[in-house]
């Protein structure tokens, strides 16, 4: 088989911390297998009669957090060069997100595989998602209405609203009914009853950590880094200061798994970080999963290792 050709769609390469950057350990995985890796920045994807193209910056990279990786000149290549494209590219999901797709879409028909599927990752909202697995979440409305949200609110009392779109924790409340902010809250999210906006019972087991689970292609890594709210916090979120702790999965971790793994699995979702509070899904992260390096670090595993052979798995049938 010829070298193995890689595209990585991805933010700004000198501003990642590479030691909690899942693409930075992918592209390591695929170096330590001769891969040829290629940075791709979003907007140098574009349609040429038809054809999607890109500029490219072949790299070389280096596990040190001072000099993490060589570029050299980018140049200008159709995708069917590449074998496989990964975009990692972060939320938030707006439309230039979308129309990325679209361009994606047009890769795998020109030849590359990408990972993950394009339509998939425009589909799956990462928080709308879970409303496929009811039997694996707590009470929740989706809604732009304020009476809509606050009569859930009245109802279940201690509540999450967050938006749709984004990432990290941001703009995500907790609220309950007493709140004196409550009619602000949700004009803010909502947009004045213009904006879908997500509410779901609050779940008390959050001080026991917002547990990211890794997924690759539908089958479970066996543990999980639970993401310990800081102190004052009710988000376990890392960039919101959570700290992170791994541990097995539980049976009901198990078991939230085997509900969601197929439908990854069916729809192209080679690799999906899900989040589990206490015994429910709160969501289905399929855009650009984190936390590989933190659970290599913690358990001698290899995650990113067993997400290229299962990529050269894909390309060689």
């Amino acid at each position: 088989m010829n070298t193995i050709k890689i595209g990585v769609i991805m933010d700004p390469i000198e501003n990642i911390n590479t030691k909690k950057d899942s693409s930075f350990a992918m592209m390591l995985a695929a170096q330590k297998k001769h891969w040829e890796i290629y940075y791709i920045r979003p907007q140098d994807l574009y349609i040429s009669d038809s054809k999607v193209r890109t500029s490219a910056s072949k790299i070389q990279l280096e596990d040190n957090p001072e000099n993490w990786y060589q570029a050299e000149q980018a140049v200008d290549l159709s995708v069917d060069f590449f074998d496989v494209l990964l975009m990692r590219l972060d939320p938030p999901f707006n439309m230039d997100y979308v129309y990325i797709t679209y361009l994606l879409e047009l890769a795998e028909q020109q030849g590359a595989l990408v990972v993950n599927k394009a339509a998939s990752i425009r589909d799956a909202n990462e928080k709308l998602f879970t409303s496929q697995f009811p039997q694996c979440c707590v009470a929740n409305l989706v809604s732009c209405h304020k009476n809509q949200l606050k009569a859930f609110i009245f109802k279940h009392n201690d509540v999450i609203l967050k938006p749709l779109d984004g990432m990290g924790g941001a703009s995500i409340f907790r609220v309950r009914a007493n709140d004196p902010n409550l009619n602000v809250i949700i004009e803010t999210l909502t947009d004045n009853g213009t904006k879908m906006t997500m509410a779901q019972q609050f779940i008390p087991a959050i001080t026991e950590g917002d547990k990211r689970i890794l997924l690759i292609d539908g089958e479970a890594v066996p543990y999980a880094l639970a993401r310990i709210p800081a102190k004052g916090e009710t988000r376990g979120n890392l960039a919101a200061g959570g700290s992170a702790i791994g541990q097995p999965l539980s049976e009901r971790d198990r078991w939230i798994c085997q509900q969601v793994g197929p439908t990854l699995k069916a729809r192209g979702l080679l690799f999906v970080g899900i989040d589990v509070i206490g015994d429910y899904l709160t969501e289905i992260n399929v855009t650009s999963p984190t936390c590989i390096r933190e659970l290599d670090a913690q358990f001698g595993l290899d995650i990113a290792t067993d997400l290229m052979n299962l990529i050269e798995t894909k390309l060689a049938s």
